[in-house]
């Protein structure tokens, strides 16, 4: 399984149209992911159908450490996602000593699994401190899948361990591994760790001249990429899902 990071209605066509079966859908990709719009997962679900979505449930950028408020606005979010034909919820709650959120994700679990959905804890797992009492909490609760880098910035560079989660608690748990994996990297990980399942961007660079002008700028890249916005490129999710062919 190849799923692709979305950030948009023309991002899921772009990876519907290069052959992803399950997309990850998001808003605001330069925060790290946030919850994206009802009307959002509504059109891809009409332009792009049969094409698996999880929704991200995220409400502001940064950490992973929720006020009742934010919390508040995940559990709505969560429930009309799922009522609008998300097939799971992607999240994770964190305390501030890096330790996790028992309470809220459990809230979360049972919310996602009273809808039949697939509950997916993200990358706050790469910021906890002990993965594999985090992992074995995460299997108690219910959790289905988790999105990891491994604890390291890049996939790769934490592949030792996501085999060692894989080994350990693979058949319990779907391990995903995200951050950095292309075309070029995705069969050595895959056929590494063990996995059976990658996270992408496939992520290319569009101008915007509006972007900046003499006296404003609303620019997140940098260099480059300064007049640019990034969007999911087809090409790229075709060449990753042709490099895996014979995986």
């Amino acid at each position: 399984m190849v799923e692709i990071c979305c950030g948009s209605f023309y991002d899921a066509l772009m990876a519907y149209k290069g052959g992803a079966k399950r997309i990850e859908l998001n808003s605001s990709l330069n925060l790290g992911g946030l919850t994206p719009s009802i009307g959002t997962l509504e059109i891809v679900k009409e332009k792009c159908n049969g094409i698996k979505i999880v929704s991200m449930v995220r409400p502001r950028g940064a950490g992973f450490c929720y006020c009742d408020e934010d919390f508040y606005v995940m559990e709505r979010d969560c429930k009309e996602l799922l009522k609008n034909g998300s097939d799971g919820i992607v999240f994770g709650c964190l305390n501030s000593d890096f330790t996790l959120d028992i309470y809220k994700n459990e809230k979360l679990i049972d919310l996602i699994h009273q809808y039949n959905g697939e509950a997916v804890f993200h990358r706050a797992f790469d910021c906890v401190q002990n993965p594999y009492e985090t992992i074995e909490k995460l299997i108690d609760m219910g959790v289905d899948r988790i999105l990891t880098s491994g604890l390291k910035e890049k996939a790769y560079d934490g592949r030792f361990l996501i085999k060692e989660l894989q080994q350990k608690y693979g058949d319990d748990i779907e391990i995903l591994a995200g951050s950095g994996i292309n075309s070029n990297n995705a069969k050595e990980i895959m056929e590494f760790t063990g996995i059976s399942q990658v996270h992408s961007s496939c992520k290319e660079w569009i101008c915007d001249n509006t972007t900046k002008s003499e006296n404003v700028s609303y620019a997140f890249g940098v260099g480059e990429y300064e007049m640019c916005y990034d969007a999911v490129s087809e090409k790229l999710v075709s060449e990753l899902l042709k490099s895996l062919g014979e995986f």
